[in-house]
């Protein structure tokens, strides 16, 4: 096959490059730009595994890679956005120190996806992009708004995010993918809504002429509540 098997690979090794790159933003006081690489690193995710499936590229390695790559975009990056975006609102405290956790569980939960034989389609527990980019947008959209000045300056709220996310990445919590397995509907009820929400909410942020980021911002938080509303009351069908 040659070169055609390292593709992914190479794909999966950009993941890690717009990560590091975010994180050097972050570092330096452009959080809202590490949330375009990390945006960025998201589309290399999706890429790589299409990629492998279309040339037939799966490898051990790869998967070593593809793990690696999401611990810095989607663990170690999202984790120095909400503290970069701390210290840009003027917050002084060591609860900076509490959005490290959102990183910590990302690796469990990374960790815990690579020996689960479970998640093949769906998911247990939040997905590390889900959480990364729900942190990502909100620090987004409070540095081009003043909308949420008051929640983001304060000393508890995105430590709150930090902590609540983290828990949900190695929860059991059943959350849907969007892949579908053999024998199944493309589209059920579930997908049906989520994706009637996701219409939803680009067509409001369009309308209102809010910032951009409000449009990942309120898909994932609706996913994470849908999925939470499922685990909830489980359908007896």
């Amino acid at each position: 096959m040659g070169f055609r098997k390292h593709i992914p690979n190479c794909i999966t090794s950009m993941n890690a490059l717009a990560g590091t790159i975010g994180v050097v933003f972050a570092l330096q006081g452009r959080p809202d730009y590490g949330f375009i690489c990390m945006l960025a690193a998201a589309v290399c995710d999706f890429c790589d595994g299409l990629a492998a499936r279309l040339l037939g590229a799966y490898s051990p390695m790869g998967k070593e890679l593809d793990s690696l790559a999401d611990m810095v975009s989607f663990g170690v990056l999202p984790s120095m956005i909400l503290i970069g975006t701390m210290q840009l609102k003027g917050v002084n405290s060591w609860t900076e120190a509490i959005p490290v956790f959102l990183a910590v569980m990302s690796a469990l939960r990374l960790a815990k996806f690579n020996v689960d034989e479970r998640q093949s389609t769906d998911f247990i527990g939040v997905a590390t992009p889900t959480a990364a980019i729900i942190c990502g947008s909100l620090c987004h959209f409070s540095l081009h708004s003043t909308a949420l000045d008051a929640l983001v300056g304060s000393l508890w709220f995105l430590p709150a995010v930090a902590v609540v996310l983290g828990l949900l990445l190695v929860s059991e919590i059943p959350m849907f993918g969007m892949k579908v397995a053999k024998g199944h509907k493309l589209l059920d009820a579930k997908r049906i809504v989520f994706l009637c929400a996701v219409v939803a909410i680009l067509v409001s942020v369009v309308a209102f002429r809010l910032n951009w980021s409000l449009v990942p911002l309120g898909v994932f938080v609706f996913y994470i509540l849908e999925n939470l509303v499922l685990s909830a009351f489980p359908s007896r069908s």
